[in-house]
């Protein structure tokens, strides 16, 4: 009984170690997150964890909201093409899409393949 109980406050701990910083930015708040925010909470996810870092600079990239509603801000990552940067300054292409929930400040990514909202994964989006 008490190893099962151990066991099962260990697993919580260490559940609670791993869980994202952003969810307790924004529970330390108490409200919900604002469009300012939100891809403030984005950016430094995505600087904290490289995960451009091998594929473009991110004095590269721009990001753009897409689409606001009551629950999440949805954002596109977009190339920046200038003298800087190259490319064509007619283009922006994008990158990638993400999803920022205003009450919990969870992430969440569009895989482009099959073209779902998942969980924010830095390793799948490398």
């Amino acid at each position: 009984m008490i190893n099962g109980v151990l066991r099962y406050l260990a697993a919580a701990a260490i559940a609670l170690a791993v869980a994202s910083p952003s969810i307790d930015q924004v529970a330390a708040r108490g409200r919900t997150l604002d469009e300012n925010a939100a891809l403030t909470l984005l950016e430094s996810t995505i600087k904290r964890d490289h995960v451009y870092d091998r594929r473009i600079s991110f004095n590269c990239v721009t990001f753009e909201t897409e689409e606001t509603t009551r629950i999440y801000f949805e954002f596109v990552l977009r190339e920046n093409h200038n003298a800087k940067c190259g490319g064509d300054p007619d283009l922006s292409p994008a990158i990638d899409r993400y999803r920022v929930n205003r009450a919990s400040g969870k992430i969440e990514w569009l895989e482009p393949t099959e073209s779902n909202w998942q969980p924010y994964n830095p390793a799948k989006i490398r």
